[in-house]
């Protein structure tokens, strides 16, 4: 029934559950589910189509689940989450288009910045703190760059919506964790409605570790609200710091 043998499935859900949880947490959910599905012999592009039908799973999970716990409300975040769709189905039918190299090169100084911002950033804590521009500020520009370059790219765009947040919106850690999620499920669907039409994704398989994704966002998404910064903060620290670290060995891999 599965495009892949059994034994590579359950792999992947089991992948799916552990990206969920953390995703839910801190995000970077992606540093394990896009290997996983490349180490499953899937081709790149595919992989990253089917990492988006799983990955909309566990976004609407964390999302669904901070929204009812009072620490977002999905109606303020209406306009910003249709902003980041068209953002995330821009950039994904970019993907062809828009030379990415130096990107690639980029990103791993950006995310070690975003692991020392907040490892050795002091006062950092579930409290807010005084935002540097304006809610629709924020909207209009932030949200778009960062959804555009889900749908580009993707590695990275929980890190950065958080320090979009945090930094910006002067949101404490565990509001800012709340805020991505809507957002960054948006931005992937609009990725996977782009991808769907070029990728062609392995939906029996995303589907499954979509169910996967689901289970791990709401255990990850219970334990960030009951422990909050004293969890997100180490976990988006080693998150940041092993996506970079991967991003590097892949270019090194790239250039041998």
């Amino acid at each position: 029934m599965f495009e892949l043998a059994p034994d590579l499935v359950v792999m992947l859900i089991f992948a799916a559950f552990a990206a969920g949880m953390i995703d839910a947490i801190a995000g970077g959910g992606g540093l394990i589910t896009v290997p996983a599905l490349m180490l499953a012999g899937v081709p790149p592009a595919q992989a990253l189509a089917t990492n988006k039908v799983q990955g909309v799973f566990g976004a609407a999970t964390a999302a669904y689940s901070y929204a009812r716990s009072g620490h977002v409300s999905p109606r303020r975040q209406v306009g910003a989450a249709l902003l980041a769709f068209a953002a995330g189905m821009a950039g994904a039918f970019c993907v062809t288009l828009i030379p990415t190299q130096a990107l690639r090169y980029l990103l791993p100084v950006l995310l070690i910045g975003i692991a020392a911002f907040f490892a050795l950033k002091p006062g950092l804590s579930d409290a807010d703190r005084t935002a540097r521009i304006t809610p629709l500020q924020f909207t209009c520009f932030v949200v778009p760059l960062i959804g555009f370059y889900d749908g580009l790219l993707g590695p990275g765009t929980g890190a950065f919506l958080m320090l979009g947040f945090v930094m910006l919106a002067g949101y404490g850690i565990l509001k800012a964790t709340a805020h991505t999620k809507l957002l960054n499920f948006a931005s992937n669907l609009g990725g996977l409605v782009a991808f769907a039409l070029v990728g062609k994704p392995l939906w029996l398989t995303g589907l499954a570790m979509g169910a996967a994704q689901i289970a791990g966002a709401w255990v990850g998404s219970r334990l960030a609200m009951r422990i909050g910064a004293r969890l997100i903060k180490p976990l988006l620290v080693m998150t940041s710091a092993g996506l970079a670290l991967k991003l590097i060995l892949d270019l090194i891999a790239q250039g041998g």
